[in-house]
């Protein structure tokens, strides 16, 4: 596999945003909401740039709940889905998903991938087109079980489907440990009033495949966050390695949550890509 050459963030933020017409979604991780953006809105917004955030399905204040009201991956990915087929003719979109967010990059990717001018994975889940995505998490307890250690999780039987459904609960302590080290102590209290259950959707992610004429035509940039406890260096580099990423650049004393830990430097490494693909 070739080795893509990698750039760092410094932090410097450049003013002044392209004229032409494109936006930025930013689309959070699982179990989060779009208020996990609320340094990085800002300021991207103050350099002129159209950013829009929202929640995905059961998340942030979106009322509904996993697993009663929504137990697929699609229901789930809806609003994105939804916000990028609703994106005018002429609109370019840079997509911007965090973490389990990479999965519902993926699917907007698959439907509508005329409507959007890249795609950027921020420590994310990059499927790739010959294997059911599920692999990536199945590969990622296998070389870091640790992480899932005493994690509770809450399998539930729901009509229709063939295997017990997943609810991940995620507690403060292993907020603050694996996904928020680096964080303020306000951003951790934000994190333990907000965060909700998650899932991985499971049978979904054993079924489903993403292809190479969509999805996989789609321009993607990485970025790396160096000290994520999460999904560490060595786990994003694998996924890179895998995924078709055309580009990869690098926050290196970011953990897993760039957006709170580093935003200055994540909005300058957003820029930078939003700036070389509005061409």
């Amino acid at each position: 596999m070739t080795r893509l050459p990698s750039s760092s963030c410094n932090g410097r933020i450049i003013g002044g945003g392209p004229t032409l017409a494109m936006r930025i979604i930013l689309v959070h991780g699982g179990g989060h909401g779009a208020w996990c953006w609320y340094k990085v809105l800002p300021e991207l917004r103050s350099g002129g740039y159209s950013v829009s955030t929202l929640d995905l399905a059961a998340s942030g204040a979106d009322p509904r709940r996993i697993p009663e009201d929504v137990s697929s991956i699609a229901e789930y990915a809806h609003p994105l889905v939804d916000l990028v087929a609703a994106a005018p003719d002429g609109e370019k979109l840079v997509l911007v998903g965090h973490s389990f967010a990479g999965m519902s990059l993926a699917s907007a990717m698959e439907a509508f991938p005329h409507k959007i001018a890249v795609a950027v994975f921020i420590t994310a889940i990059v499927p790739d087109t010959t294997r059911a995505p599920w692999h990536i998490i199945e590969e990622h307890v296998r070389r870091s079980p640790t992480k899932y250690e005493g994690m509770e999780i809450k399998s539930i039987s729901l009509p229709g489907k063939s295997q017990p459904f997943d609810v991940i609960v995620l507690d403060f302590e292993r907020l603050a440990t694996n996904l928020y080290q680096k964080c303020t102590t306000e951003d951790k209290a934000l994190a333990s009033l907000m965060v909700r259950p998650a899932s991985f959707f499971r049978e979904d992610l054993e079924k489903i495949t993403f292809s190479e004429a969509r999805y996989g035509s789609v321009d993607k940039v990485y970025i790396v966050c160096g000290d994520d406890a999460m999904l560490t260096k060595d786990f994003q580099k694998w996924m890179i390695e895998n995924g078709s990423v055309k580009e990869v650049m690098e926050i290196e004393e970011a953990d897993h949550m760039a957006m709170l830990s580093k935003p200055k430097e994540l909005c300058q490494c957003l820029i930078s890509i939003f700036n070389k693909y509005a061409v």
